[in-house]
């Protein structure tokens, strides 16, 4: 039993950012962390917002998360850079990465810039887009512990390793890609077991490999990659084109988010722009042809409209700055308790509880 809730897109975010201030965090940071976190419950993707709250603050106090606002240049060449997050915020070093990648990807037609020493940078859409909304395409990608096994495996030896790339189509609606390579994020079981919930047998195994629906025997197990060997293989990749490439963790170097909350997760994080004005002219209107084509498809019996990658959280989001967000009781009491830990004030709470029972 217990309660939800529903409160203001501009009530969550202060809420956030005021926890992150009283950390000891600049106000310009606090509110690009809270944004972050805001941001995905807008989308509806619950398991990188503020759920997530509570482990940072843990983390921050325990020292394996810094408050360092922004990562180390340890090498800048032509159109590639290595940065080393020094475990800040993936947040900051992400949009720092990005933003350096999309710079170059300006001056020389591509940018890659590789992250080591990182940390949780939340949905990886968030950094692709910022590229496609500097005329970019945009890739963002990361690396977890692992959670997978290898085809025919009996043991986990690659993450959930998100991936995300955006399109830039001018006015008309945008490509966006963003997707975990296990059949879902470990996030959403996590948020199962909090909120009492069993999981279909197609998301995760038990410690023996036997698919399961209990979330804490999943939890415990490993995940299942989504679309069986073209995912493990995906997910290896990435693991190569962070880790490995950047010079940082990979494998069972990169630790677990919600173990040790005094052992840094020591992921890496890997960013690609590329500037399609540098393949000639029309380039939008050419991704905006090929949307058109998807979005104006014949859509099969009992499906109303056919949408891109990406669109479905933006109408989410969209509505969400009009109607608010829903939020479960148990992430609500992990805001309070967190703001409570560090001695944040918290704005007036213009919230409405809804339920008192689940």
């Amino acid at each position: 039993m217990g309660a939800s809730y529903h409160v203001s897109v501009d009530w969550l975010g202060a809420a956030l950012s005021s926890v992150f201030r009283a950390s000891g965090f600049s106000a310009g940071a606090a509110d690009v962390v809270a944004e972050s976190l805001v941001e995905s419950d807008m989308c509806g993707v619950a398991s990188h917002g503020s759920m997530l709250l509570p482990m940072y603050v843990a983390r921050l106090r325990s020292g394996s998360v810094t408050t360092r606002e922004s990562a180390e240049v340890v090498s800048d060449f032509g159109a590639v850079a290595v940065l080393d997050g020094g475990h800040a915020f993936g947040q900051l070093t992400g949009r720092q990465a990005m933003e350096l990648a999309v710079d170059k990807a300006h001056r020389f037609g591509i940018g890659a810039v590789a992250v080591r020493h990182a940390f949780h940078f939340g949905r990886a859409a968030a950094y692709a887009q910022l590229a496609a909304a500097r005329g970019c395409i945009g890739l963002a990608t990361s690396n977890t512990r692992p959670l997978m096994p290898a085809v025919g495996g009996a043991e986990p030896v690659v993450g959930n390793n998100p991936l995300a790339i955006a399109v830039p189509s001018g006015d008309g609606p945008g490509i966006s890609l963003d997707m975990a390579l296990s059949e879902v994020a470990l996030g959403k079981i996590r948020l199962a077991e909090a909120e009492g919930r069993a999981i279909p047998d197609t998301w995760a195994t038990d410690v023996d490999g036997v698919p399961t629906t209990d979330p804490t025997a999943a939890i415990a197990g490993m995940l299942l990659p989504t679309g069986g060997p073209k995912g493990f293989g995906l997910a290896l990749v990435v693991d190569v084109l962070t880790g490995v490439l950047a010079g940082g963790a990979f494998g069972s170097g990169v630790q677990p988010l919600y173990k040790d909350p005094t052992v840094p997760n020591d992921c890496a994080h890997f960013f690609l722009a590329i500037d399609p004005a540098r393949f000639g002219d029309g380039f939008e209107e050419r991704a905006a042809a090929l949307a058109g084509e998807v979005t104006g498809s014949r859509p099969r019996p009992g499906v109303e409209r056919i949408l891109l990658p990406g669109q479905p959280e933006e109408e989410r989001r969209e509505r969400a700055l009009s109607e608010g967000i829903a939020l479960e009781g148990s992430v609500m009491d992990g805001i309070l308790e967190a703001a409570e830990l560090v001695g944040a004030q918290l704005p007036a709470r213009p919230l409405e509880e809804e339920s008192n029972v689940r």
